[in-house]
């Protein structure tokens, strides 16, 4: 993993302006409120036994740590926000701002912190939508509040 180059791009992405309207951009998805960007993306686990899909784990949660301890230096410890129960809410019909009720299908929680220059949020997150798919370390920047 790029470090430095995951950290121009939440730079970027904590400058840049929300859209009006949900859509992809040359960096991942955004919307009114909030981009999301993949800054890594691993392979597949079709024919893995298992053995594939713990390393990977594990190296997703190193690389999101190893990032998250460079945001640390310039906006002090995260918190960590769990989205089980933001999922277990949007599964009961309640309506939660994007980009939380997407992250919650597929991220079990996030580090994030306020950015203090911009005044959003900033969160980091290891998704996985299912055992056979890819992980990514998902960067997202929001100006909507954790539910």
């Amino acid at each position: 993993m790029d470090i430095a180059k995951c950290l121009t791009l939440i730079d970027l992405l904590c400058a840049r302006e929300f859209p009006t309207a949900h859509g992809r951009t040359e960096h991942g998805e955004s919307g009114p409120g909030y981009h999301m960007v993949a800054l890594q993306t691993s392979g597949e686990f079709w024919e893995d036994d298992g053995t594939d899909w713990q390393e990977t784990a594990a190296q997703y949660e190193a690389d999101r740590d190893g990032l998250a301890e460079r945001l640390t230096d310039r906006w002090g410890p995260p918190q960590h926000f769990s989205l089980r129960g933001v999922f277990g809410r949007t599964m009961q019909g309640e309506d939660i701002a994007e980009p939380w009720a997407e992250l919650s299908a597929h991220v079990p929680d996030v580090h994030l912190w306020e950015a203090a220059e911009s005044g959003r949020w900033v969160a980091l997150g290891v998704s996985q939508w299912d055992k056979e798919l890819p992980f990514q370390l998902l960067g997202v920047v929001t100006e909507k509040d954790p539910p």
